[in-house]
């Protein structure tokens, strides 16, 4: 299945709209794609079929739990974690016999067709050879995003790269600023299997060839998303999905294979020996802005294309969006590979939206003896990805951990003194909060142990300092205190919880400018504006929490603190201006009006 077959299928299950109206790659989809993408379910696929460049687009196309599933072929993810579960028993289980070795074969037979075949011919994706001047960057039409974005990024990329010493495949997904025509960034973080790669050659003084396909088979893109163990090939993950091999062909000017049938293929290299080029500021996953940094520098020797290439993108910023729906599909199939081997206790596992993949994660365990929580705790902050994993909720294994009822009533019921477990520990790059550049914090909260807990209330009338302002409605239900503040306002949390007429588990402190958002909202700040080392204080049996943004450089504050990510106004006015021109139905107002009002400063930063 190539992208436009997708497409297709897409529009016949009624999950694409087509817009017939010309539209500019600078913003304007971007504001559009997030108006559709924050709508119930994750709204629609969009296709701009008349584009700045020529070439249409296409964005949202996973950002539902149909459309995702549809990508993956399969009905929902959890049948993949049903395929893979039954061929994880089979290899596993004990072979006591001849007969028990030979009935392996069919098996072996059938993985053997997964791994990805190299074509020796050209492929679908060099039906249009660019190289020399014609290989610009300038034809594709590479999204802008969000007002404070250094530039166009492409936010789709397959990033192919070979091990210098072994040559073994690495297909990762790292966002690429256009410099200009000719080079771009490359933005692997210091833990990604592609900077192991840049750090290799530059050991050597080799030059690294670098190949980037776009589009194709959804499949893929998704492989490349997929935290695949080092040295495992993507590719073999998407043969599995589509119980077919990946079939390659040569890249035009490096020897770098990439999927014969995705739209375009960039093909480049990077120069180890060249100063690390600065980068950014981009809008991203976590809702905020990544700040400038400095990273290396690819240029651009071909590029190549199908006929009829579309230009797949998408656009990332305050949750939910497409990347949502990616992260829910991955908790659930690499759910059996995590119980296998690496914590056989695990029933189920979610990532809240609102955690943005790495900063939340709730799991339900089976619990036989002392300590199995702070066990489970230790090996999955050192395991694979789930090392970024800032705060990690253990329940019991009967929890349906989707269920909010269920998680507030064991919340209420919980002793923070006795659930809390400490740790520090490797964050994502991204994260903004920590003073220390992906080191910080970390916090899990036991609930697998009943404890007495007290019934939640809090006074009318407590004494509050001044300017700080109060909220119960989550007090009932989540056990939980909300306080409005200015962000440089000293506030002693401690005080406040050990007040007469505050009986609450937690107590979470936030701008003021948050005064008006909902619960969904204010988690995502808390996670993404805390270090738990810093941030989260014990009092008594109160757990105090300030979630407000940090003061740049003060005490143990982080030296540069970002923006949340929004439109700017005379985009949404644009937009707003136009959507009867667009066609796409009932009115669909800016969700960037609403987080507009959390804004710091008019740029990236504060």
């Amino acid at each position: 299945m190539n992208l436009q077959d997708f497409i297709s299928k897409l529009e016949s299950a009624g999950e694409l709209i087509r817009i017939g109206t010309q539209v500019s790659s600078v913003y304007e989809i971007a504001e559009l794609t997030d108006r559709q993408a924050k709508s119930a379910g994750g709204g629609k696929a969009l296709l701009f079929e008349k584009t700045d460049k020529g070439f249409a687009v296409l964005t949202n196309m996973m950002g539902s739990e149909r459309r995702i599933s549809m990508a993956l072929g399969v009905e929902r993810p959890e049948d993949i974690t049903v395929r893979i579960e039954s061929l994880l028993k089979q290899v596993t289980s004990p072979k006591d016999s001849l007969s028990d070795q030979l009935k392996m074969l069919p098996l072996l037979s059938e993985v053997a067709r997964w791994f990805p075949k190299k074509l020796k011919r050209r492929g679908e994706c060099q039906q249009v050879v660019l190289t020399g001047d014609d290989a610009s960057l300038d034809i594709l039409p590479i999204l802008k995003s969000w007002g404070c974005d250094g530039g166009r990024f492409v936010t789709l990329p397959m990033v192919n790269t070979l091990d210098p010493q072994t040559g073994i495949r690495n297909v990762g997904m790292y966002r690429m600023q256009i410099f200009d025509s000719k080079t771009t960034g490359m933005h692997w973080h210091r833990h990604k299997t592609g900077a192991r790669h840049y750090d290799g050659y530059k050991a050597a003084g080799r030059i690294m060839p670098v190949s980037v396909a776009i589009g194709g088979d959804p499949a893929y893109t998704y492989a490349a998303t997929a935290p695949m163990p080092d040295n495992m090939d993507e590719y073999l993950l998407a043969g599995f999905l589509r119980r077919k091999p990946v079939k390659l062909v040569k890249c035009i000017t490096n020897d770098i294979y990439v999927p014969d049938d995705c739209d375009f293929v960039i093909e480049g290299y990077v120069d180890p020996s060249e100063p690390l080029t600065v980068e950014g500021d981009f809008g991203d996953h976590t809702g905020f802005y990544s700040l400038t940094d400095l990273y290396p520098r690819l240029h651009v020797t071909a590029i190549t294309h199908r006929k009829d290439a579309l230009y797949p993108a998408t656009v990332v910023g305050v949750p939910p969006q497409e990347d949502a729906y990616i992260s829910i599909a991955t908790e659930r199939i690499f759910l059996a590979p995590i119980r296998l081997v690496m914590q056989p206790e695990i029933v189920d596992m979610t990532m809240p939206v609102a955690g943005t993949s790495h900063n939340i994660a709730i799991i339900s365990m089976s619990s036989r003896y002392k300590g199995q929580a702070a066990k489970v705790t230790q090996g999955m902050w050192s395991a694979g990805q789930m090392m970024f994993n800032k705060y990690l909720v253990l329940t019991p294994a009967t929890t349906d951990v989707r269920n909010a009822e269920q998680l507030a009533a064991l919340l209420r019921g919980c002793d923070p003194k006795s659930a809390t477990i400490r740790g520090e520990g490797i964050y994502d790059v991204l994260d903004h909060a920590t003073a220390t550049c992906g080191f910080g914090g970390k916090l899990a909260l036991n609930l697998t142990e009943n404890s007495t807990a007290r019934t939640p209330s809090v006074s009318e009338h407590i004494a509050l300092p001044e300017g700080v302002t109060m909220r119960t409605d989550l007090v009932d239900m989540w056990s939980t205190l909300l306080l409005f503040a200015d962000n440089s306002a000293d506030i002693d949390l401690t005080t406040i919880a050990r007040q007469a007429g505050v009986e609450c588990n937690f107590i979470a402190l936030f701008d003021t400018r948050a005064a008006e958002f909902g619960a969904e909202d204010l988690l995502w700040i808390a996670a993404a504006n805390t270090d738990p080392k810093r941030d989260i204080a014990l009092t008594d049996s109160t757990l105090t929490i300030d979630a407000r943004a940090k003061v740049p450089g003060a005490e143990n504050n982080p030296a540069r603190f970002p923006n949340v990510v929004t439109s700017t106004e005379d985009v949404i006015e644009l937009v707003d201006s136009r959507w009867e021109e667009y066609g796409i139905g009932e009115f669909i107002p800016s969700p960037s009006r609403k987080y507009r009002k959390l804004l710091l400063s008019d740029k990236a930063e504060w």
